[in-house]
């Protein structure tokens, strides 16, 4: 089984779509989301539609409980806080509904589970970037393997023996014991990569791979601009910070 792992679309359009080109060769059977498919972006109708379509698996990001209104706006940026207003104003109901709806977390299979943030906190929607931030979800992570968000950077963290991490391409899951994964952001990456970032996790050879792809970051940018959107969020995707 080959699973294509999305997360952070962030109504990037055309960086959604870029993706999805670049995984139709790959021989993908399930598409899964680690959330946040909403906010920043001025796409967010196309994007929730595209990810409703192709998706099996979606847990909530924090952006979209935000714009849902399940999550307080106390913790966000004005920029993030703007975005949100405006996307609660671009899709109809039955969308909110179906953010409000999403999970925190769930299973992909009986070896993987799926949660935006952190697995040992995940309503708190804290980041995992530190060892420590992936020792305390270690402890409680009953599956082999786990697929993270919320950062926007590539980053693997793993237990053999000790807890260590990687920023390397491909993971080797026959020679951890558990591995938490950030395949990195679709729409709005922040690893100083501008190019749009996901992963696929194949079942049978054991091993996630971590991918990039180009897309028109141009026409995305304008399209926040246009939308009246504030102009760091259509600068930061030429520079991916």
């Amino acid at each position: 089984m080959r699973y294509a792992i999305l997360g952070d679309v962030h109504s990037n359009l055309e960086a959604l779509e870029a993706v999805l080109r670049a995984l139709e060769s790959e021989r993908i059977d399930h598409y899964v989301c680690v959330g946040d498919v909403v906010g920043y972006g001025a796409d967010p109708k196309p994007c929730l539609d595209r990810i409703r379509d192709i998706c099996d698996v979606i847990v909530a990001g924090n952006h979209d409980w935000a714009v849902a209104g399940t999550l307080s706006m106390e913790f966000f940026n004005e920029y993030a806080k703007a975005a949100i207003h405006w996307t609660r104003e671009q899709i109809a109901d039955d969308d909110i509904a179906w953010l409000r709806d999403l999970p925190l977390q769930a299973d992909v299979d009986r070896r993987t589970l799926l949660v935006h943030s952190t697995v040992h906190d995940p309503a708190a929607f804290d980041y995992l970037l530190t060892s420590y931030d992936a020792h305390l979800s270690m402890r409680v992570l009953k599956k082999p393997l786990c697929f993270v968000g919320h950062s926007h950077i590539p980053i693997t963290f793993m237990e053999r023996g000790g807890l260590g991490f990687t920023f390397a391409d491909t993971i080797d899951l026959t020679r951890v014991e558990k591995v938490i994964v950030n395949p990195g952001s679709v729409g709005q990456p922040r690893d100083e990569n501008p190019d749009a970032a996901y992963a696929i996790y194949d079942t049978i050879k054991r091993r996630v791979t971590l991918h990039r792809v180009a897309y028109d970051v141009a026409a995305a940018a304008a399209k926040i601009s246009s939308a009246g959107l504030p102009a760091p969020l259509a600068d930061r995707l030429h520079v991916g910070k």
